[in-house]
Parts: structure tokens; sequence; C-alpha cells
């Protein structure tokens, strides 16, 4: 499990230096008025490669069930900061089609996900906390549809080229993906947990109450 820990920590940090450095260098600007194949090859890939891996791997799929719901699903907190593309929406950077759906939706995953974490990361929620998860997912596949097709749906907006070029060029390269396959573990696990058997109570009648002699 450490070796599996260490690989993991290990290829991440390499996916982030990637993200960050094919950035830096431009590989994924698209003047073009959409996302673009980069961005989206950049973001696919990895949840490619986890899902392939967890599928054929009982070793590592132990590894990924066995981390904490409950710090994967605090993790979520970050994406309150969904609150810029409603900021730079207010200055004209990103198209409204956009920024509200992702902003918001983001936001609201981010308020919630402390408490989702410390209340329904546990086998008597299990349904909750699945449905929050979904809800998770969800919200981050709008936002990447809608900035797909911004350019499409909003003729006269504002170009979707500032999600391709740092520092937001980093969200769909590294946190979205990065968001999904967090969510994805945590549905997973809820999955195997196993529903703690409710006691019946009987309550004795008096037809079974031992009468004294």
């Amino acid at each position: 499990m450490k070796n599996y820990a260490k690989l993991t920590i290990g290829l991440v940090i390499v996916w982030f230096v990637f993200a960050l450095s094919a950035s830096a260098l431009h590989l994924f600007q698209n003047n073009a008025n959409r996302i673009g194949l980069a961005v989206a090859i950049a973001a696919v890939t990895p949840i490619v490669v986890f899902s392939l891996w967890f599928a054929a791997s009982d070793s590592f799929r132990r590894f990924t069930l066995s981390l904490n719901p409950k710090l994967l699903t605090s993790a979520q907190s970050w994406r309150f900061v969904g609150f810029t593309f409603v900021l730079l929406e207010a200055h004209r950077i990103l198209p409204a089609v956009f920024a509200f759906p992702a902003g918001y939706g983001d936001m609201f995953i981010g308020v919630t996900a402390s408490y989702v974490a410390w209340k329904l990361a546990d086998p008597a929620h299990r349904n909750y906390f699945i449905f929050w998860q979904l809800l998770g997912i969800l919200d981050l596949v709008i936002a990447v549809s809608v900035g797909t097709t911004a350019a499409l749906i909003d003729r006269q907006g504002p170009p979707m080229v500032p999600m391709t070029m740092l520092p937001l060029s980093l969200i769909p390269t590294f946190l979205v993906p990065l968001f999904i396959i967090l969510h994805v573990i945590c549905i997973a696990q809820a999955r195997s947990w196993k529903t703690a058997p409710q006691r019946v109570t009987q309550t004795a009648s008096p037809s079974t109450i031992p009468q004294s002699s």
C-alpha cells in the first residue's frame, strides 16, 4: 500500500508539472473560441488511465478503496474558487453561458463538501453520499459541455481563450479530471459499504412473560 501511495503521489506531481509546463509553452492555447483538442486530450487521458488501472489491478483497486473518503470529499472544497468564473464574467472576460453554470455549480459543491465529508460519509447515509458525488460529477460535465460549445450558444459573448491559458488552463487539464477521479473513488467506496443491520426490538406481550408460581 505504501508503494502505491508513493507511486500515486509521484504520478500526480508529474501530471501537474506537465499541465503547468504545457500551459506555459502555450500548447493548450486556442484562439478559435473553443477549448480545443489539446485540452480535451489532457483532460480525458488521466481519467482513462485511472479507469483502466482500477479495472485491471486488484491491488491498485484495494489501495484506492482504502483511502479516507472524508479527506477525498473534503478536497472538493477547493471548488469554491468557482466564484472566479462569475467575477471574470462580470469583467467580460468569460462568457456568461459558461461562467454562471460552472461558477455557481462549483461554489455549491465547494460549500457543501465539508458537511458531506463529515456528516454523510458513512454507511448510514450511503445513498445521500453517492447522490452528492454524482451531483459533483454532473457539475463538471456541464461545465465542460458548455465550455466547449459556448461559442455556438452565444456568438456575441467573450471567447473561451482564457480557459486555455495560465492560470485558468490548469482547471480543465488538471483539476477537473482530478476531481472526477476523486468522485469516482468515493462512489466505488460507498458502493462497497454494508448498511448496518437494524435491530428489531420486540416488546414482550403479557402472554410471553413467565408467571411466578
